[in-house]
């Protein structure tokens, strides 16, 4: 069933804008006259089409215009959905009620949508996979195998636990760069308008003394020319190669190139392939403990590791175990996995305690990021510190030695 958007005015003359469900503009303007709202204007939210990884058309999905808006919510309704079904409520029923208590436009139409298309004769599974900036795929194929199991609400609350965790981890990471990254910003747009502004109009004054300038001070001046007459070009350069990155970040060979590059560089790489390592961990042990087979699970947890060369590793596991080989082997022939991880793996495959053993590398990689995060968040806030420190001291002397020669000649 279409949704659209709607504005209006109620009888005491207050505005009003919201969305609505019906099968066409005019059911829409009597159900919303049955509410007493006058609609003034309204218009059908966008419809698309999801394409394969071949580029052909398949089923259609909605396209919201602000599709990222509200996502931070999904674990949160997830888990009051959980307990509604638990409760016995049924889902339609389930969903209605948190359509009810949405706070954003955007993912009340698509709880709309879910519950038209459950009603509709469409899985819960099925309904979720039509709108994917909420719904991934992980996500989707947890509920599908929470529904085959009759275990529904079990799975939705594992979901929710993981969603959540995920998020704190990246709310935590953002925490700690947040502070060095913002005296970053403002120590480089300082820099750039004393270089661009400020230096010029003092190297005038300096110039015509006429005197031998030192070296610090030609390579002051030097430097603020080239800010004065390039910074335009300079910022459209920048703005430039950052779209051209994100344009070529679709390609898969760039995106293994980059990402190996990322492995390799000292200190980040470490930290780069721990992440990799925990989203690989904590996701295939959630789609395990679903009920999710693990060669399904492989194929979904390699698009989510956010790493393309284990991705690469994870696609040559999943092809390993079809020949019949255990996951352990070809993760620890990787090179890519630490050998830990393969032997937990392993040590997880002979005992029959897989998820929990994937449990067990989550937790302890978690650990590990969150301690390196930590670790180089507290050196980069001094070493900012003594960056910019030595860039202005750097400016300050090369503006105050002729400075202070003039002074001398004067005397």
């Amino acid at each position: 069933m279409p949704v659209y958007d709607y504005k209006g005015l109620t009888p005491s003359g207050e505005a009003k804008a919201g969305i609505v469900d019906a099968d066409s503009p005019r059911e829409a303007r009597i159900k919303l006259r049955g509410q007493n709202v006058l609609v003034t204007d309204i218009t059908a939210r966008e419809a698309s089409v999801r394409r394969d990884k071949e580029g052909a058309p398949g089923k259609p999905i909605f396209q919201f215009k602000r599709a990222l808006k509200g996502r931070k919510d999904v674990p949160t309704y997830t888990r009051q959905l959980a307990t509604l079904l638990k409760a016995g409520i049924p889902l339609a029923q389930a969903l209605s009620a948190l359509i009810e208590q949405c706070q954003t436009d955007d993912l009340e139409a698509c709880f709309r949508d879910i519950r038209e298309r459950i009603t509709g004769g469409l899985s819960f599974a099925e309904a979720l996979a039509y709108h994917p900036a909420y719904f991934d795929d992980l996500f989707v194929n947890m509920v599908k195998a929470g529904e085959a199991a009759g275990n529904l609400d079990g799975v939705l609350n594992r979901l929710a636990e993981y969603l959540q965790r995920q998020a704190q981890i990246r709310n935590k990471v953002a925490a700690a760069l947040a502070y060095p990254m913002v005296m970053m910003v403002i120590g480089v747009v300082i820099v750039i308008i004393l270089m661009t502004f400020v230096v010029p109009k003092i190297m005038q004054v300096v110039e015509q003394s006429k005197q031998t300038l030192p070296l610090m001070t030609r390579i002051l001046r030097a430097g603020s020319q080239f800010f004065a007459n390039w910074w335009l070009a300079l910022v459209g350069a920048i703005l430039g190669l950052a779209l051209l990155h994100r344009a070529l970040m679709r390609k898969k060979e760039y995106r293994y190139g980059v990402d190996k590059f990322k492995l390799r560089v000292p200190i980040i790489g470490d930290l780069v392939r721990k992440a990799a390592v925990s989203r690989f961990a904590v996701s295939t042990s959630t789609l395990l403990k679903s009920g999710v087979p693990v060669l399904e699970a492989l194929v979904i947890v390699k698009d989510i590791v956010g790493n393309e060369v284990m991705s690469r590793v994870l696609d040559t596991v999943h092809d390993r175990i079809i020949e019949g080989t255990d996951i352990a082997t070809p993760i620890k022939k990787s090179g890519v996995f630490p050998p830990v991880v393969g032997y937990m793996i392993a040590v997880g495959e002979q005992s029959g305690q897989l998820e929990e053993m994937l449990e067990n590398v989550a937790s302890s990689y978690d650990a590990q990021v969150d301690a390196r995060v930590q670790m180089m968040t507290s050196l980069l806030e001094p070493m900012m510190i003594v960056l910019m420190g030595g860039i202005s001291g750097f400016i300050a002397f090369s503006i105050l030695m002729p400075l202070m020669r003039m002074n001398e000649f004067i005397n």
